[in-house]
């Protein structure tokens, strides 16, 4: 997923995002370009976890 992506899912900038992947809160990849990209397993595991929900209920 694009950092613009996982922005708009958690309603925060795309910034905030990069300052995430920074601070190690999500991990991130980069493109041959040197793009961040970041899983979606990863982005949705995150926002549940900040839903209050967890895995597998």
């Amino acid at each position: 997923m694009t950092p613009a992506e996982v922005a708009a899912l958690f309603r925060v900038d795309p910034k905030t995002v990069t300052r995430w992947a920074v601070a190690g809160k999500l991990q991130s990849f980069r493109t041959l370009g040197g793009h961040r990209r970041y899983r979606s397993s990863e982005v949705h595991a995150l926002l549940a976890d900040a839903r209050g929900e967890r895995q597998g209920d």
